[in-house]
Parts: structure tokens; C-alpha cells; sequence
């Protein structure tokens, strides 16, 4: 039962004093807190407009002896023999808000999280949006990404006030949280909890000799002394987030709310809001791909905050930033099952714009490739090219599936009353994609060994099938309304 919290006065002028900044929303949740046994991570990525998401399949590719990587901030480095098949969902221009799952289930987003570092060593311009793409092509466990994340960072400097970066495989999720420059620390997500993240640091407590479960850069507790972040002699032990996060960050409670109300969804035990919450916690039950999509639509339904219980007004209106917001473009949760082979464990739910409004489509990491309506080129849109498609009148198309998601979402804020209709139709599609999911993936089991084209070929038709349907839904639900 979802407990409704009560906050005091206080707390409330604070909150609605302040100004919301969503910009980012992850979980991860370790494999024996999941009811198939294997770590899940998902994501809200939130970036204002215009802008655009592609969905792309990469290939493996084989590299020369003596060939460079070059880092678009001036670097580079040697390539590698060769670098591992991807899906990739690219928001171009945009240096923080790729998300990556590569052939061997090792995942990759992240969430901004500014740290107060003000004087940050670089070298060669440092590293920025490249780090992600490395991880992707190199790493085959979350581990490796880790470490090879550290030593990029050691060896360039990070490019960016900071940022967490959730790495994940089918055995490991971790936190590799980034500061500013050449400072770094990484926690691994404990196999029996789940961690949330909210725009600002939530490693807190580490035990630094414990290396299954914490890495991080030689001096980061000594540097920290240096700057005046932390007095060992106060008596208290070294906490990460409160050490190295942007104060007024951690502070700002459209960041902590945020996190906060995803715990409600999953802890066994109520948690008082406020800043200083905890890393991770162990869940009331075993949670599946559809209650992490819940969580990703939250609007702080069931607590005093929720102010759209009337079904008419638009829940993004939201004075405190809310986990589905007005800037979501795209959202997943990627399921990394490593009980059954790849092509088919590595399942990615995603969806394109406000995942309250949406629907979570499957694609299996077997696809042959996105649907065509699923990659633009790769281009930032210009204002007016942005206000011609989100403004005109709506149609559906399944040739273009990120503007049709995005100017339904414009009609919606335009007339939220037609959002009734339309939410029936798409959980009905939604809960069909769940139905079928099992028989589909059972029949390619089947058939992978002896005939792994027809079992792709099966996933294929799953994947494309489910993005038709919703396609339909949408456009039937928004001409009758």
C-alpha cells in the first residue's frame, strides 16, 4: 500500500518557495531486488526544446593498428581493435543526453549533478559527451565501464560542472559520480537495493578499502580536506554528496522531492523528506519493468504535492519540479537479462516524450534496426523548424515518431482534457505489449540455435507490431475525442 506522507508547514513555504529545475531522473535496481533476477536501469531524460531524439543500431567495427580516437574537446587516444555493437539514443547537439546498451548488456545514462569544484584540472580540453560512447564501445561488464570511465577522467579531466553516470550489466549496477576536473568516486548499488537519482549527488558514506563495492580517485578524501569540504576532526565520517556537491543544488528541492518520491513507490519503510537521503533502499517487493515505468510518470500522485486530482488539470503544472515534467523527451527502462542470450535478454522499453502520455515500446537488442520513423537527421532543430511541427495540426505518423509524440504533447497542454481518452487507449496497448511479451520471446527461444534469423525475425515483428498499434491508438483516440 502506498503510504501518502505528510510534510511539515515548514518544509512546504520552503518548497513551494523554490524554483524547479528537473533535469534528469535514474533507478537502478540490483538483480535479487527484481523479479527476473537481473539489474534493471531506467531513465528520464529531460532537456528543454527544440529538440530531437534518434534511436540508432550499431554495428561492431574493426579499427587499423596506429588509429586515434579523437575526443570532439581536442584529445585523443589510441583506438581499439575493434568496438562492440550499441543501441544508441542520440539527442543531437546535446553533449550529456546520449544513453547507450551495448552487446554485452552493459548500460549507460546519466543525470546532472554540479559539484562546487571551482578550480578543475584539464588536460587537452578534458572530456565531455565522448566518455559515454567509450563505455559503450569498450566495456564488456559495468566494472570495466567504470574503470575506463576513471581513467579517462584521471588521464583528461571531466568538462562539466559534474555529473553521476549510471553504468550497468546484467550482474552490477554503480554510480560513478564525476566531479568538475580529475575527481571521481563509484559505488556499486547493493544485488538486494535500488538507487534513485535526482540532478545532485547521492553517494554519501564509503568505506574506501571496500573494493567490490566503492572505487574512486586516490586523493578524494584528501583534496577534500584541502579545499575545506571536510574536517576529520569534526568527528563526523566523510560524506561524499555533502563534501562535493554544489550546495544550493543539493539543497533545491525540486531535486530532493524528486528522489523522494520515487523512494515512496519502492521502500518498505516510510522516509521522511529532506535532503540527506539515502543512496539506496531495500524495496517492499521485487520490482518489474512496469513499475519502474510508474515510477518515471510520477507527478507526486498520493502525497500532498499532487495538485491534478480533479483529471483536468495538466500535472506538469507542478510548481515543484515533478519526475515526469514538461521537458521529458524521451524515457526507458532497459531490462538486462542475462539468463537467455543477448539478442534477446537485453530488452529496452522506450519511450518519446512524457512517459505519462506515452507508451514504454519493446525492442529487443536482436532488432535489425529502429523503425525509420524513429531517426532524423542528426541535427538540432531551429525554433521555427520545432514550432512548424509541434503547432500544425495533429496527425500520427509512424514516419516520423518523435514529432508525432511531441506535438501530441503540445495539443495536450493546449486541451488536457482530451488526455482522458487518449490514456485508456494507450494503457490498453501498453498492458498488450506486456500480454504478448512472454509467448513472443518464448517462440525465439525456441527457434535461436537452430535458426536464429527467424527468431529475430520473430522480435522484429514484436517490436514493429506494438510501435503500429500505439501509432493507431493515438491517432483514433485524438481525432475522436
Amino acid at each position: 500500500m502506498i503510504r501518502k506522507y505528510i510534510v511539515s508547514t515548514s518544509l512546504f513555504l520552503i518548497l513551494i518557495a523554490s524554483s524547479p529545475s528537473p533535469a534528469c531522473y535514474s533507478i537502478v535496481v540490483g538483480r535479487e531486488a527484481s523479479q527476473n533476477g537481473c539489474v534493471m536501469l531506467a531513465h528520464n531524460e529531460d532537456d528543454g526544446a527544440p529538440a530531437i531524439v534518434n534511436h540508432h543500431k550499431a554495428a561492431r567495427h574493426k579499427y587499423q593498428p596506429g588509429e586515434k580516437y579523437q575526443l570532439q574537446t581536442g584529445g585523443d587516444l589510441d583506438q581499439v581493435e575493434e568496438t562492440w555493437s550499441y543501441i544508441w539514443s542520440e539527442m543531437p547537439g546535446l553533449n550529456f543526453s546520449d544513453s547507450f546498451i551495448n552487446e554485452w548488456g552493459v548500460a549507460v545514462t546519466s543525470d546532472n549533478c554540479p559539484s562546487r569544484e571551482d578550480k578543475p584540472k584539464l588536460s587537452h580540453g578534458g572530456i565531455d559527451k565522448d566518455l559515454r560512447i567509450l563505455i559503450a564501445q569498450r566495456a564488456r561488464s559495468a566494472r570495466q565501464g567504470v574503470e575506463l570511465a576513471a581513467q579517462l577522467v584521471e588521464q583528461f579531466g571531466y568538462n562539466a560542472p559534474g555529473r553521476t553516470y549510471l553504468i550497468c550489466d546484467p550482474e552490477e549496477g554503480w554510480l560513478f559520480a564525476v566531479v568538475n576536473g580529475k575527481h571521481w568516486l563509484a559505488q556499486r548499488v547493493p544485488d538486494d537495493q535500488v538507487a534513485l537519482v535526482a540532478n545532485t549527488y547521492s553517494i554519501r558514506q564509503v568505506n574506501l578499502k571496500d573494493k567490490d563495492n566503492f572505487l574512486a580517485s586516490p586523493d578524494i578524501i584528501d583534496y577534500a580536506v584541502s579545499r575545506g569540504w571536510y574536517d576529520p576532526k569534526s568527528g563526523q565520517p566523510f560524506d561524499f554528496a555533502t563534501a562535493y556537491a554544489d550546495p544550493n543544488v543539493a539543497k533545491d528541492s525540486s531535486n530532493f522531492c524528486r528522489q523522494w518520491s520515487g523512494l515512496r513507490h519502492v521502500s518498505a519503510q516510510a522516509i521522511p523528506m529532506c535532503p540527506e537521503l539515502p543512496f539506496s533502499v531495500i524495496p517492499g517487493r521485487k520490482l518489474d519493468a512496469a513499475a519502474l515505468m510508474d515510477i518515471l510518470k510520477d507527478h507526486y500522485e498520493w502525497t500532498d504535492f499532487y495538485h491534478a486530482a480533479d483529471g483536468k488539470t495538466n500535472p506538469h503544472l507542478n510548481s515543484i519540479g515533478t519526475i515526469c515534467n514538461w521537458n521529458t523527451q524521451t524515457a526507458f527502462v532497459a531490462e538486462l537479462r542475462g539468463n537467455m542470450p543477448n539478442d534477446i535478454g537485453l530488452l529496452y522499453w522506450v519511450c518519446l516524450a512524457q512517459p505519462c502520455r506515452s507508451v514504454f515500446l519493446p525492442f529487443h537488442f536482436g532488432i535489425s534496426a529502429f523503425p525509420a520513423g524513429w531517426t532524423a537527421p542528426s541535427a538540432v532543430p531551429t525554433q521555427e523548424q520545432y514550432q512548424s511541427k509541434v503547432l500544425t495540426p495533429f496527425r500520427a505518423d509512424a514516419e516520423d515518431y518523435y514529432w508525432t509524440m511531441s506535438n501530441l504533447s503540445s495539443k495536450l497542454d493546449q486541451d488536457y482534457s482530451r488526455f482522458e481518452k487518449l490514456n485508456d487507449a494507450l494503457a490498453a496497448v501498453q498492458k498488450n505489449a506486456f500480454v504478448v511479451q512472454q509467448p513472443v520471446e518464448q517462440a525465439a527461444l525456441d527457434l535461436y540455435l537452430t535458426d536464429r534469423t527467424t527468431a529475430l525475425a520473430l522480435l522484429d515483428n514484436y517490436c514493429r507490431g506494438i510501435y503500429l498499434q500505439t501509432v493507431d491508438a493515438i491517432q483514433r483516440s485524438m481525432n475522436n475525442p
